[in-house]
């Protein structure tokens, strides 16, 4: 999964060691230090050079439709920006201002990887992901460096959010363990979900976008394909005490007695459809899964309810893959947008504006989001776009870096995302 880019600071040693490159250096040093104490040793120096990204990566969007507005999460420097719908970066230009930032170290934004806008009150929801766990809600006011409206407590690696506003019911997908948690939609603090959807039958693995069909009572659900079996078919619902009205979540769900050591597999990405009310281990209705459907490390997606599309994002191969929203089992997308001229690199978020019938897609690749008629097939070009940077900037996409390695040969760090 893209998360944020990451600032990696590189310490090197201050005092030379003879014969040894400054990697070596300071390995040699802490580890000979390490062997004289006996103990954990501690070592604290500036960094020669930081290796980092400082321009805007864009992981997901959402519309205020009613205000003319683009919210989008920047992962990479962990904050909310706030655009007009219209505006255009020209070509010349290094970027588009935004009309306002939410951002810094009150906001508790981080890792932010899923945008909801309520379409009344044009609240902006944000869901962090795999280091805090918690979905903030701003109002449309907030701007700058402030603490959030409201706060969730959520369960560790939450992805994606949507919102049933019929039923005033909230919706957070949670990747591993694969599970769907529901709220009111007003919730926060440590409130108790009202229902989770988990379990093996649900053929939930390492769950991502979301989407809601209120019209048809459905859940749409993307799967990257992760997962492990379950003891009784319950993961995080092990945490829920009966009659409690506050939940503490388990930072990590190997820690439990609901996962099975050894049973971790991987199947094909896929798509999988629930009644809208659905929990527990509820089977889905249908999936579309198999190698027509080219489904490759899909990320979010958003549904035409009217159109019967699902636009689904495949970030590896840089495309949106339409599909009918009743298909079932390996079918190929209807259509798609891909190829050189659509701007698309490494997307990663996408909305369906039906309202004025376009579709606007966050790219983490290129520091943009671009906007493309809703019917929009091939490879079209954009109708639109937003830049945070100039045309063919680089984009390092440091993402979740869970170890660094030293090439003593070439004297180079390896960061693997």
């Amino acid at each position: 999964m893209l998360k944020k880019a990451f600032i990696l600071a590189v310490l090197l040693a201050s005092t030379t060691l003879q014969g040894a490159a400054p990697g070596q250096q300071v390995a040699r040093a802490v580890s000979a230090a390490a062997t004289d104490t006996g103990k954990t040793v501690r070592v604290e120096r500036a960094p020669v050079r930081r290796l980092e990204d400082p321009h805007s990566s864009f992981s997901a969007v959402a519309l205020d439709v009613a205000r003319d507005e683009i919210v989008l999460s920047d992962e990479n420097l962990a904050q909310i920006l706030v655009y007009n719908r219209l505006d255009n970066t020209p070509p010349q230009a290094a970027l588009t201002e935004p009309k306002r930032i939410i951002g810094g170290p009150l906001t508790k934004i981080n890792l932010n990887c899923g945008t909801y806008v309520d379409p009344v009150s044009g609240d902006i929801y944000s869901v962090n992901g795999d280091t805090e766990n918690w979905m903030t809600v701003w109002s449309r006011q907030a701007k700058g460096n402030v603490p959030a409206d409201r706060v969730l407590a959520a369960p560790h690696r939450a992805f994606g959010v949507a919102v049933d506003e019929v039923a005033k019911e909230l919706y957070l997908s949670i990747e591993h363990p694969p599970a769907i948690v529901v709220y009111p939609k007003l919730a926060q603090g440590s409130e108790v979900p009202i229902r989770i959807l988990e379990g093996d039958k649900t053929q939930l693995a390492d769950v991502h976008g979301i989407a809601l069909d209120t019209r048809n009572q459905l859940l749409y659900v993307i799967n990257q394909g992760a997962t492990t079996q379950s003891k009784g078919n319950m993961y995080w619902s092990h945490d829920v005490k009966p009659g409690a009205k506050t939940v503490e979540w388990t930072e990590s769900g190997e820690q439990w007695r609901g996962t099975i050591p050894g049973s971790g597999k991987f199947s094909l990405p896929s798509i999988s459809v629930y009644p809208l009310k659905a929990k527990g281990d509820t089977a889905p209705i249908r999936v579309i899964q198999g190698p027509l459907t080219r489904l490759d490390w899909p990320t979010h997606m958003s549904l035409d309810v009217d159109h019967g599309d699902l636009f689904v994002i495949n970030s590896v191969t840089d495309e949106v893959a339409v599909f009918h929203a009743t298909d079932n089992g390996n079918v190929a997308p209807y259509r798609s947008i891909k190829g050189s001229h659509t701007g698309l690199k490494t997307p990663h978020g996408v909305y369906a504006d039906t309202k004025n019938n376009e579709l606007v897609v966050a790219n983490f690749g290129n520091h943009s989001a671009t906007t493309y008629r809703l019917n929009a097939s091939g490879d079209a070009a954009p109708v639109r776009t937003i830049r945070a940077a100039f045309p063919d900037t680089p984009a390092p996409m440091f993402g979740n870096i869970a170890a660094l390695a030293y090439d003593t040969k070439r004297d180079q760090i390896l960061v693997p995302n």
